[in-house]
């Protein structure tokens, strides 16, 4: 399904990328996973920031 999601994104003029991060509950100690659509050229930022 993400390959649909992102393609159709691709077709209206600027590249888009999802990107999926996994983040730690300091609580429950359980990994989630965290799903977003963002520009290609901010993907690198992205996984640099916390």
């Amino acid at each position: 399904m993400a390959k649909k999601t992102v393609a159709s994104l691709q077709s209206a003029g600027k590249d888009f990328a999802k990107v999926i991060r996994m983040v730690k509950n300091p609580a429950s100690k359980a990994y989630t996973f965290k799903e977003e659509i963002i520009p290609t050229e901010q993907v690198k930022d992205y996984f640099e920031k916390k």
